[in-house]
């Protein structure tokens, strides 16, 4: 997982033929290195048509996802290996290199209490038979903090890294977010420090979900932080334009980040790119 991607959000969450064909090459167009696929549904994905098209459009991928209610591995570590075994054959099928996201839980998954130590023994328990399976499969399994609105488990890199460590498997990494890390870490920097040693895979992602470079995160912080750590990752645009329901409703996006994909891709992309060179990444 090196270079630039762009998550699918920017044109389609639903990965079925149709998809894949209005998001592969349109990615391809913009010079991305790889795509990232949300991978919500493995009974809609025709994963040899995927493969196809990424071949045809010399274009790398990752799957990512949050784990539906029923298989969150805190309270049903089983069913949660399940799931993340038919996703990882799918992912696999497809040719992508990892999988990652929301490995850890589901998106909208509160107690309503903190954490006990039962419920991260469980998850534990579950990403380390899931990560022995993805790894079989040729594929890195990664896990993405996100802030305390979406889920109660792991929102900070400090977390991420301590889980990765209770686990104990060599493919898993920490997959950070700068939107979640607006809002959880005591500093980018910090979080990005916490997670150096596992840290392979970056969200950049405005601290309004919206267009990278107008909104509040600070950028000099995120990509000077991540050039002097040596980061050799996957860097990903991620901007929710294209939002199911269901999907909106666990992130809590109420109304448009942005006017079009094209006002993200047009002027987020760039501003990116050239924060990459200023340090160096690129």
């Amino acid at each position: 997982m090196k270079g630039f991607g762009v998550h699918t959000s920017m044109w389609t969450m639903h990965w079925d033929r149709d998809g894949a064909e209005r998001t592969i090459p349109a990615t391809a167009a913009y010079g991305m290195d790889f795509v990232e696929i949300a991978l919500l549904d493995t009974s809609i994905v025709d994963a040899a048509h995927t493969r196809a098209l990424l071949e045809k459009h010399e274009l790398r991928a990752v799957c990512s996802l949050g784990l539906p209610e029923g298989s969150w591995p805190s309270v049903a570590p089983e069913a949660a290996v399940a799931h993340l075994k038919d996703v990882f054959e799918t992912a696999a099928a497809m040719g992508a290199e990892a999988v990652s996201g929301v490995t850890y839980g589901g998106i909208g998954q509160r107690s309503g209490v903190p954490p006990t130590e039962e419920e991260y023994d469980n998850v534990a328990r579950a990403l380390q038979q899931a990560a022995a399976y993805a790894k079989r499969l040729g594929l890195a399994f990664g896990i993405e903090p996100v802030n305390r609105y979406e889920n109660h488990l792991i929102n900070t890199a400090w977390q991420a890294r301590d889980m990765i460590e209770k686990v104990g498997s060599d493919n898993i990494f920490i997959h950070l977010d700068t939107y979640h890390m607006n809002i959880e870490e005591k500093g980018v920097a910090n979080g990005i420090l916490d997670a150096r040693d596992h840290l392979r895979y970056i969200h950049l992602s405005e601290s309004d979900r919206g267009t990278p470079g107008e909104g509040c995160c600070d950028w000099n912080e995120v990509f000077g932080t991540l050039s002097a750590i040596g980061f050799e990752g996957g860097m990903a645009m991620e901007s929710f334009i294209n939002m199911p329901p269901q999907i909106a409703y666990g992130l809590a996006v109420w109304r448009p980040v942005a006017d079009s994909f094209e006002d993200v891709m047009d002027r987020g992309l760039p501003f990116l790119r050239n924060k990459a060179r200023q340090y160096r990444l690129a």
